[in-house]
């Protein structure tokens, strides 16, 4: 016996001086672990980032807890589905994945049967201002006739839908109250990998839930926007978290442990439709800027550098572009530029085909999500330094960002045309289809974009047009020339890709 303790007395001493070193280490560790957090609005007090101390991680996820969840509410989507494809996938589909299992189709159905007084759909919001402005996602509110908003406290109101932009996800609106609890906007480009955040919102109809994790990533690109919701030109730089996020935590609050705004939750990457270790915000300086221009100007004010590209960093798509134009390019960092759209603002200041974009206004440039974010949450007007590669040497050249239009001034709700105004393209029909449906008018509708007038009314892509306030109408001209300085109720019929006739109208806005 005395033999055997004798062996294991030196090992009982290394364990204990290991011990006393570990708790000596994490308190020296623990003693320096504060650091700055901008806000936009208000002047930020030190943040303490939660360190190994557990009672120190509790008192920071109090505080923002604390700050945090009267600042959420419940937003509940009214809608009327009687128009609605029972093929159509639903938006909760898009960012959450099917959660049943393939039965999706069947749960749909269902749904189309809601009746008027239940919510076809709920989610979370963000309020910003005392005086009642919100910010939500545009998956959140898409589709609505009617937007109750539900506070932590339980006081409700119904909402006026300021405006939307699918290109980034994010939607404002507006209750009339005042002197609400309201969030703070953070400058989110100071954020870490690694960094506690909490998320806090209503999922699967549980009020006021507060998550917690880590940032896991930056600048995450997902293609969601893309190829699943409405946007036309997406931007996907999303905030990567592990904070637990579920169906109804969309458009609620990501936040910092001082309890500002860092990003606004929009989806989860999952094959169930419910939280499997990943979530993703849109970033709060996006967000500030969107909901900026829909306050100010009544649309989203968006800068292009007008280049057709190519994303290096996925080296399957270099692959297919490679096997496609019979090139060479080699899969690494950057954006190819592989040609220029109208009136380019890059190709003016020098850009050639060729070139890989590698670094915009000292920020890198490592993929398409890094290029979207650095030019996409710009105005047009406002120049931008681009470094570039060229012939294996580095340049340097200033672009000024243009519309769409190739305009370099912002517009407001009255310059846009009529065919922006109501949201949707429409496309001229051939005769032989129109004598298929047994009509002598009718144009396609293309581009229609959640939440404008068009689908409002019911109509979504592929419906024909027949009529707008009692004439027919046969091109997009027809359209535009009725509507023009047209101001009251527009009456619309249309014919869905069932044959069904309908009638429905929208106030022009």
């Amino acid at each position: 016996m005395k033999s055997t303790l004798k062996k294991l007395l030196p090992f009982a001493v290394v364990g204990v001086i290991s011990g006393a070193t570990t708790v000596g280490g994490l308190q020296y560790l623990n003693h320096d672990s504060n650091s700055a957090d901008q806000s936009y609005f208000t002047k930020a007090s030190n943040v303490s980032f939660a360190g190994m101390n557990s009672a120190a991680v509790g008192d920071d996820f109090v505080k923002a807890a604390k700050t945090t969840v009267p600042a959420v509410v419940t937003i509940k989507n009214y809608q009327s589905r009687t128009t609605s494809r029972a093929s159509e996938q639903d938006m909760l589909d898009f960012f959450f994945g099917d959660p049943f299992g393939g039965r999706g189709g069947q749960q749909r159905q269902k749904q189309q049967q809601t009746p008027d007084n239940m919510p076809s759909g709920m989610g979370s919001g963000v309020i910003i201002s005392p005086d009642g402005y919100i910010i939500s996602n545009n998956h959140v509110v898409a589709g609505a006739n009617k937007l109750e908003v539900v506070l932590s406290n339980k006081k409700s109101y119904i909402a006026t839908l300021i405006g939307t932009d699918p290109n980034t996800d994010i939607s404002l609106l507006k209750i009339e109250e005042k002197g609400l609890p309201y969030l703070n906007f953070a400058n989110s480009d100071n954020i870490e990998v690694g960094q506690w955040v909490l998320a806090v919102g209503n999922p699967l109809g549980l009020n006021s839930t507060v998550t917690a994790g880590i940032v896991s990533a930056k600048g995450r690109g997902i293609g969601i926007l893309g190829s699943q919701g409405k946007a036309a030109n997406p931007i996907e730089s999303f905030i990567q978290t592990d904070a637990a996020i579920n169906p109804g935590n969309s458009g609620g609050a990501l936040v910092n442990t001082n309890g500002d705004l860092i990003g606004i939750n929009s989806a989860i990457q999952s094959t169930t439709g419910y939280y499997q270790g990943y979530g993703f915000a849109v970033p709060a300086n996006l967000a500030r800027k969107i909901v900026e221009d829909i306050k100010k100007f009544g649309i989203v004010q968006r800068g292009f550098l007008g280049v057709t590209s190519l994303d290096l960093s996925d080296d399957q798509m270099v692959a297919a572009y490679n096997k496609q134009k019979k090139t060479n390019y080699k899969a690494g960092s950057g954006i190819l530029v592989t040609g220029f759209g109208e009136s380019s603002g890059a190709e003016d200041a020098g850009l050639k085909t060729g070139d890989i974009i590698t670094n915009i206004d000292g920020t890198p440039i490592t993929d398409f999500a890094d290029l979207s974010m650095s030019v996409g949450s710009k105005r047009p007007g406002d120049k931008v330094v681009v470094t570039y590669q060229r012939n294996g040497k580095d340049a340097t050249t200033t672009v000024t960002l243009k519309d769409q239009k190739g305009g370099t001034a912002t517009r407001t709700k009255a310059d846009l045309s009529v065919t922006e105004k109501i949201g949707a393209d429409f496309q001229s029909i051939d005769d032989k289809t129109k004598a298929y449906y047994g009509l002598n008018s009718g144009v396609v509708a293309k581009n229609v974009i959640e939440g404008g007038e068009m689908a409002k009314a019911g109509i979504v892509d592929g419906y024909i047009i027949t009529e707008i306030n009692g004439k027919p109408v046969n091109s997009q001209k027809d359209i535009e020339s009725i509507l023009n300085k047209f101001s009251g109720t527009v009456q619309v019929k249309y014919m869905d890709d069932y044959g069904r006739g309908y009638q429905r109208g929208f106030t022009m806005p």
